[in-house]
This record gives C-alpha cells, structure tokens and sequence, in this order.
C-alpha cells in the first residue's frame, strides 16, 4: 500500500516561498500521477498541481489557474518524492496540502496533510 507523507508546511509572510514534499512508497512510483490539493478553513478541498507521466521520460504538469506562474511540481523517482515549490505566496494561500497519490486507475491515496500559513 503506497502512504503518502507530507512536509514543508509552515508560516511564511506573504511574498515569500515555501517547498512542500511528499514522499511515496512503491516499487514503481515513476509511473504514480502525483497530485497536490488543498483546503483552507470553511471551503471544499480544491486541485493545485499535477503531476504524471506523458511518454518516456516526459513528465505532464498541469496547475490550477490561481497558482499558476507561483508554483512548481516537480518529482524525483530516485527518492520517491514529489515536490511543491511555493513562491510570491499571498494570504490566500493559507489552508491544508494535501498529497495525492494515483498508482492505479483504482488505487488512489491520499496524506494527511501539511499547514500552510501566508501572513499578510
């Protein structure tokens, strides 16, 4: 069973940055779509990046439009790890990350979930 774990999380002010990572387990996490989402106080948990193979060794990232051109998905199969680099953060970057890992067309996991905190 693949647990996805996260850190990174924190409090930063607004304009600064942050790397979240989730570290996977699984003989074939290469192959993994990694997902990171997230859910700030009183909303609904909402998609921030993605991550998952295309061909070869290329890799497809796609981002929510909110995020976009402020943060990073990136992986490193050595270390079973997918990153989030966090940058120009702003206030309303404030909630829970959460991990998501699909190994399969039916096996998906999610992590517990990191804080982010941006202060004005």
């Amino acid at each position: 069973q693949v647990q996805p774990v996260e850190s990174g999380g924190g409090l930063v002010q607004a304009g600064g940055s942050l790397r979240l990572s989730c570290a996977a387990s699984g003989r074939t996490f290469s192959s993994y779509a990694m997902r990171w989402f997230r859910q700030a106080p009183g909303k609904g948990r909402e998609f921030v990046a993605g991550h998952r193979w295309s061909s070869g060794s290329v890799y497809y990232a796609e981002y929510a439009d909110s995020v976009r051109g402020r943060f990073t998905i990136s992986r490193d199969n050595a270390k079973n790890t997918v990153y989030l680099q966090m940058n120009s953060l702003k206030p309303e970057d404030t909630a829970v990350y959460y991990c998501n890992v699909r190994a399969t067309q039916t096996a998906e996991y999610w992590g517990r979930g990191t804080q982010v905190t941006v202060s004005s």
